[in-house]
């Protein structure tokens, strides 16, 4: 995904786990790395692109279900 390593940097708009602390975040820009915001929205997050890998389709979905679980115990 890093053109530096020979990858294409990952489209806005697509999935990536940030290696660094396994969160998985949807590419909202690239300005001085790639911005990343949570599955379901939250606050974005800077991340080397040279430190992100293509989220598979089911770790999204997962993230998605827990996002939404914890919004369901929410009072």
């Amino acid at each position: 995904m890093s053109g530096s390593t020979g990858r294409e940097e990952p489209a806005v708009g697509t999935y990536v786990v940030d290696v660094r602390d396994g969160r998985i975040g949807q590419v909202m820009g690239r300005e001085g790395g790639v911005q990343l915001r949570p599955v379901g929205g939250g606050r974005e997050w800077d991340c080397p692109p040279e430190r992100l890998e293509e989220a598979a389709p089911g770790d999204v979905l997962r993230e998605r279900v827990r996002r939404l679980n914890r919004e369901a115990r929410m009072p």
